[in-house]
C-alpha cells in the first residue's frame, strides 16, 4: 500500500531477522485507511502515517521533532498522562497532538480476551491503535490521541471497564508485580495481593504527584527476580525463605544419572553432552556452600546467599525453604542525575501478612524523609548517597546490619552523636581538672 511519506531509512528496519515496530505502525496505518469495520475515528485516520513521517524526518536530521512534554491531563489527576506535541504540526497534522497514556495493568498481567478487545476497540475509536504491552514500568500504554478525546477515554476506562490510568510524573509510579505464586513454585509470597493492597492504599500518591520525583513498588516473587526490582525500583520486595533448601537426593542422582534434564529443559535445543554437577552447579555456587562426594548433596545453608542457581538447574532436586517472606531493598534507579545503581538491602526478612502494617509503615517513613529532604528530580536512591546510609537508619529505625554493607567502608572518621557517647559531650570542669593539669 501507498502510504504519505516516503521513508527509506525507517524501511531498513524491517530488513533484519526480527519483528518490527516499523511494520506493526504499517499494518495499523493500511487498517485505518481501510476501515473494514466502519470505525468512527475521533482522531485523525492518518495519524499512523504521520507517525511515520515524523519518526523519518527524525531519522534524516538526527534530532527528535517532538517538544519536550506539556502539561495535559485529565480532570483530578496530576499524572498518567504524557504529553506529545510534534514541533512540525503544518506537516504532520495526525500528530500535531500524539499524547501518551498510561493505564494501571491489573496485578501479574491476567487478562480476558473480552477485556482486551474492549480495550482495543476502545483506542482504535479514540486514539492511534498502537499499543505497549508494557511499558517498562507495567503500564498498559496507550500510544498517540489529541487532547480533545483525553477525557473521554477516562470516561469510557472508569465507566465502562472499571479501568484507571497509572502513574506518571513525580509520584508514586504503577506498582508492578510477577505472577507470583498463581504461576511459580519458587513465589514466596503473594506478590499479586501485595501489589493490589498497595496500589489501592495509596491511590492519592500515585494519582496527585507531591513526591520530589517518581518513585516505584515492584514486587518479585522469589531472588530469581523476574521484574528486575533490584535494579528499577525505589523499594524493591524480593521473596525470600530463612530456613534450608529442601533436598530431595534421589532426584539430585536422577540429575546426575541423566534420567532428569537439567533447568527443566530450558537449553534442550543443543547438546551440551552429559550433566556435570560439580561444573555445572558446585563450582558456580557464589559462596561455596555446596558439596556433592558422589552420592549425597550437602548445603551450608548459613552461607547461601539464596542466588537461586542451583534450583533453577534441578528445581525437581532443590526446592525453596517453608519459612518464606519478603526482604525489603532501596534505592534503585536508571542513570539520570548519578548514574545506574542496583538496590540496598535494608530489611533482610520480613513475614507478609495482611494488612501489611509493617511494611506500610516503613513505607511513609521513607516518603516523609524523601519528602522533606529530597532535592528537586532526587530519587530515593540519589538522597541515600548524598546524606548517608546512616541517615536512613534514624529516619527508619532500623538496626545496621552487616548484609547492609556493599562494600568497606573508605572513609576513616567516625562521627558520634551526644547520646551515643557515655555522659553527652558536657564535662564537668573540675573533675576534669582533677586529672589534667593547665
Amino acid at each position: 500500500m501507498e502510504f504519505k511519506h516516503k521513508t527509506p531509512l525507517l524501511d531498513q528496519l524491517e530488513t533484519g531477522p526480527w519483528p518490527s515496530f516499523v511494520t506493526d505502525i504499517k499494518q495499523e496505518a493500511e487498517s485505518r485507511k481501510k476501515n473494514e469495520k466502519n470505525i468512527e475515528y475521533q482522531i485523525p485516520v492518518d495519524c499512523c502515517e504521520d507517525l511515520l513521517g515524523v519518526l523519518e524526518l527524525s531519522y534524516v536530521h538526527k534530532r527528535t521533532h517532538w517538544k519536550h512534554g506539556g502539561i495535559v491531563g485529565v480532570f483530578g489527576y496530576g499524572g498518567g498522562v504524557i504529553g506529545r506535541y510534534c514541533d512540525q504540526p503544518e506537516m504532520f497534522p495526525g500528530v500535531a497532538h500524539f499524547h501518551t497514556l498510561r493505564v494501571n495493568q491489573p496485578a501479574g498481567h491476567f487478562y480476558t480476551t473480552e477485556y482486551l478487545e474492549k480495550l482495543c476497540d476502545l483506542w482504535e475509536r479514540r486514539g492511534s491503535g498502537l499499543t505497549n504491552m508494557h511499558g517498562s514500568t507495567g503500564d498498559i500504554i496507550f500510544l498517540g490521541t489529541t487532547t480533545e478525546q483525553l477525557e473521554e477515554i477516562f470516561y469510557e476506562m472508569t465507566h465502562n471497564l472499571d479501568q484507571d490510568l497509572g502513574g506518571s510524573g513525580s509520584n508514586l509510579r504503577t506498582p508492578s508485580d510477577c505472577m507470583g505464586e498463581s504461576m511459580c513454585e519458587f513465589a514466596c509470597y503473594d506478590t499479586q495481593a501485595l501489589c493490589y493492597d498497595l496500589t489501592m492504599e495509596y491511590q492519592d500518591e500515585l494519582h496527585r504527584p507531591a513526591f520530589p520525583y517518581k518513585f516505584k513498588f515492584k514486587f518479585d516473587g522469589c531472588p530469581n527476580c523476574c521484574v528486575a526490582s533490584i535494579a528499577r525500583a525505589d523499594l524493591s520486595f524480593i521473596g525470600i525463605w530463612r530456613d534450608d533448601i529442601r533436598i530431595d537426593q534421589e532426584a539430585v542422582k536422577a540429575y546426575v544419572g541423566g534420567e532428569l534434564v537439567p533447568n527443566a529443559g530450558a537449553h534442550a535445543g543443543r547438546d551440551w553432552g552429559k550433566f556435570d554437577i560439580q561444573k555445572e552447579v558446585i563450582d558456580l555456587c557464589p559462596t561455596k556452600c555446596m558439596r556433592w562426594d558422589g552420592e549425597k548433596l550437602e548445603i551450608n545453608n548459613p552461607e547461601c546467599t539464596r542466588c537461586m542457581h542451583c534450583i533453577n538447574v534441578m528445581p525437581r532436586a532443590l526446592r525453596i525453604g517453608n519459612d518464606r517472606g519478603v526482604c525489603l531493598l532501596a534505592g534503585a534507579k536508571a542513570p539520570i542525575l548519578h548514574g545506574a545503581q542496583m538496590s540496598t538491602l535494608i530489611v533482610p526478612f520480613m513475614k507478609v501478612e495482611e494488612p501489611y502494617d509493617e511494611i506500610k509503615e516503613l513505607i511513609e517513613k521513607l516518603w516523609d524523609w524523601w519528602m522533606e529532604e529530597g532535592l528537586n528530580r532526587e530519587r530515593l536512591g540519589e538522597l541515600m548517597k548524598r546524606q548517608g546510609f546512616q541517615k536512613l537508619l534514624e529516619v527508619t529505625g532500623l538496626k545496621p546490619i552487616p548484609q547492609m554493607i556493599q562494600e568497606p567502608r573508605s572513609n576513616p572518621y567516625i562521627f558520634w552523636k551526644e547520646e551515643e557517647v557515655p555522659g553527652g559531650f558536657k564535662r564537668d570542669i573540675k573533675e576534669f581538672r582533677k586529672y589534667h593539669q593547665r
